[in-house]
């Protein structure tokens, strides 16, 4: 036959072949992009290199069947594909190969719209919330990986297969979950990677299921935050504190697996032993002290300084620094450390009693009054107290201001000292003789006298004799006629003679009286008993005892 008859007779062949049918063709070329084959028609057809899994594997010479799409393109050469041949040959048995639940081993080839495409023999749709558990932000990396996947869903007619790789890894954790459950126990140390962190802990991914670790144990110490401690994806060893295994729940701990600094505290820090920390929180009543990591102890304010008013803490110390301390006790199952820093100092108040002998004058400023006494600063840090009752003698001073205002310089005298209280009494009223004590050398009765009305009230009037001695001339001895309010008789400031008719020494009062003023001395005698007689009669009346008058009228001040 000739040459001719058999081109003819090929290109009869070629032309019987279908558009859309697979036909059995020889590779007559392999080149680094595409791969030639002969299909018996005019021209050799052209397969792009990608469409073979490895080219390296083909050979010159080999049958290879390919899907004719195209006859002839506009340069009369044949369009096939070696790809489409072998996914038109696999949908015919797609189903008894991967029937939908099963799973498939398939290339990922491109990235699309929602997802990607993957070949399991046939182009399948992988939608990216069924690439992960958490669904990927970059689609590019898993382009031209292998995998396995899940068969969800199988559409003949459309030709559409839908592919989870997600379902694959929840099943594989949920077995691992199961296993994890199922061994792990209180106690045991585990490996496990920091999956996220929070403000209250971080979730640790234990390959299988993720354990919580509480921030409260992650540190024997102090630490504000988890990520002080912490960063994602870093390996950990965490100790398994609790498993709840109805609820699938694991509770870890990191400082667990370290020993507690607080075991050996006793030992390691004995009272009165001289530690060194820093500064890690300031509060108002006093500074926390880090002395190793997890063991800190607390200064109180009053333990800062001997002297010093220290009204808050930031006043002496800041956050970070560094400084010596003296351990004062010890709280073991509570974990508390108290601790000084004027122990590291001598404490003046031991030389106070040797400073500050009883009996000694002293002179100082006034810094603070309150309702019973005033603070007299002796040096700085060190106060001594006047009460009230040691201010005067003869006045009864119901508030040191009637007496003395801040600022002033006063002269004193040391009536006791307490260093254990950091207490020291003072008086004022010891610098001068108590005119009481020989009253009769100042005051007899029947004695005539001058004195300035000092204060009126319902019942009499206050009279100021020499030497600050106060009188009280009752309303019925101002005058022999009935008197209604005294302030018509007497003005205050206004001098007055009178007689001594009372000596009261107990009450340290004397009984005064104006009308008095010009009688006999049998008079006085018998006005003197007269008296007598009416504050016994009167202790029920609106005429009291001297005492009690003069109480009375010291709180209507």
């Amino acid at each position: 036959m000739s040459s001719v008859m058999q081109e003819l007779l090929a290109q009869s062949s070629f032309e019987k072949l279908k558009e859309g049918a697979i036909v059995p063709g020889v590779i007559t070329e392999i080149r680094q992009n595409e791969v030639i084959v002969d299909i018996g028609g005019k021209a050799e057809a052209v397969v792009p290199a990608n469409e073979f899994l490895d080219v390296g594997e083909l050979q010159i010479g080999q049958s290879i069947e390919v899907l004719l799409e195209k006859l002839e393109d506009k340069e009369g050469n044949p369009i096939v594909s070696f790809d489409k041949a072998e996914q038109k040959k696999n949908w015919d048995n797609i189903l008894t190969k991967f029937p939908e639940g099963s799973i498939a081993t398939g290339r990922v080839r491109a990235k699309v719209k929602g997802g990607l495409i993957v070949n399991i023999g046939v182009d399948s749709f992988l939608p990216a919330s069924h690439i992960d558990i958490q669904p990927p932000k970059n689609l590019d990396q898993y382009v031209g990986q292998t995998y396995d996947f899940k068969v969800l869903k199988i559409n003949l007619d459309r030709k559409n297969i839908v592919l989870s790789r997600r379902e694959l890894i929840e099943q594989q954790r949920t077995e691992k979950r199961r296993n994890l459950l199922d061994s792990i126990q209180p106690g045991q140390v585990r490996k496990g990677v920091v999956k996220n962190i929070t403000d209250f802990g971080a979730f640790i991914d234990l390959d299988g299921m993720d354990g919580l670790l509480h921030i409260t144990d992650m540190s024997w110490g102090r630490i504000t935050h988890p990520s002080e401690m912490l960063k994602q994806g870093e390996e950990v060893n965490v100790m398994i504190i609790e498993v709840n295994r109805e609820k699938e729940r694991v509770s870890l701990g990191l400082k667990q697996t370290t020993k507690n600094p607080w075991d050996e505290i006793d030992r390691k820090y004995p009272v009165g032993a001289k530690v060194h920390g820093k500064v890690v929180n300031l509060v108002p009543y006093g500074a926390f002290i880090e002395i190793e990591p997890g063991v800190e102890g607390l200064v109180h304010i009053t333990e800062m300084s001997w002297t010093k008013r220290i009204t808050k803490p930031g006043e002496l110390l800041k956050v970070g620094q560094e400084l010596d301390a003296v351990v004062l006790g010890i709280q073991k199952e509570e974990q508390k450390i108290s601790l000084g820093l004027r122990q590291l100092e001598p404490n003046p108040w031991d030389m106070v009693r040797h400073n500050y002998p009883i009996g000694a004058r002293v002179r100082g400023k006034v810094r603070n009054m309150t309702t019973y006494g005033a603070f007299i600063e002796l040096e700085e840090g060190i106060d001594g107290m006047v009460h009230v009752s040691d201010m005067s003698w003869t006045r009864k001073v119901n508030h040191p201001s009637e007496m003395l205002k801040k600022g002033d310089e006063v002269d004193a005298i040391v009536l006791d000292v307490d260093p254990s209280q950091q207490r020291i009494s003072l008086g004022m009223k010891q610098l001068a003789t108590d005119p009481w004590s020989d009253i009769d050398s100042h005051f007899r009765i029947g004695d005539v006298v001058q004195g300035t009305v000092s204060k009126i009230t319902s019942f009499g009037a206050f009279l100021e004799l020499k030497d600050g001695i106060d009188g009280l001339v009752h309303i019925s001895q101002i005058s022999e006629e009935r008197i209604e309010k005294i302030k018509d008789v007497l003005k205050p400031g206004q001098e007055v003679t009178a007689r001594v008719i009372k000596i009261d020494r107990e009450e340290r009062r004397l009984g005064l009286s104006i009308k008095a003023a010009n009688y006999s001395a049998e008079q006085v005698a018998a006005e003197s008993a007269a008296y007598d007689v009416l504050n016994r009669q009167s202790s029920g009346s609106d005429m009291m005892n001297l005492g009690d008058i003069l109480d009375e009228a010291a709180k209507k001040e």
